[in-house]
């Protein structure tokens, strides 16, 4: 029974490191360490072999635990009592952190604070559009993360993030806020600014 225990903390562990890099800007939000968001962005690339990594281990643990024991011929003691670790229940808490961990890119909204921006009938000359292209962005929850640490800005219209394409469009009202303002947002939360596209 203890490899079965080497077994979930190895599932753990997987399922921890493959979805760190998602977790880490909610975290750094909670914290109030914003700039530590990007951290883990270089895991990305290796979640895909992680999340099957966490799969194979809890399937091997839930076959260890589900199996048909073999009965032995000796007149051991068999009354012995499982440890919380070696049962079921446990085996259930893991698998069910594990999946949360592991989806929690399609979730990590909840986190953030979607209040609508409150200048967005602004237009004429004071509207402005700027385009950043982003180093680091790895899933929504980054998207998230700009977009929650720009539109705490006074004066931003609308904010449009793509982890896909690195990029982020920002339309803001000129007399309210500044380029400097929106940079200084984005560079709180830790992610890279490439380049800058002003319109």
């Amino acid at each position: 029974m203890k490899g079965n225990l080497k077994l979930l903390i190895t599932g753990l562990f997987t399922a921890l490191a493959s979805s760190l890099c998602c977790v880490m800007p909610v975290l750094a939000l909670v914290s109030g360490s914003s700039g530590v968001a990007s951290t883990f962005s270089w895991l990305e690339p290796f979640r895909p072999y992680l999340l099957v990594l966490t799969v194979v281990v809890l399937g091997i643990a839930w076959y260890q635990n589900l199996k048909p024991k073999k009965e032995m011929e000796c007149n051991c003691n068999s009354t012995e009592k499982k440890s919380f670790y070696q049962s079921k229940l446990f085996l259930s808490l893991v698998t069910c952190f594990v999946l949360l961990t592991s989806a929690f890119p399609y979730y990590s909204s909840i986190f953030y604070n979607n209040k609508e921006v409150a200048s967005t009938n602004v237009d004429g000359p004071n509207l402005k559009r700027i385009d950043f292209n982003i180093d680091g962005m790895t899933c929504s929850s980054c998207e998230n993360h700009i977009n929650h640490s720009i539109g705490l800005l006074e004066g931003v219209a609308s904010v449009n993030t793509s982890y896909e394409k690195g990029s982020i469009e920002v339309k803001y009202d000129k007399s309210k806020t500044n380029i400097e303002a929106i940079k200084k947002a984005i560079n709180s939360t830790g992610y890279n600014i490439i380049e800058q596209t002003n319109h």
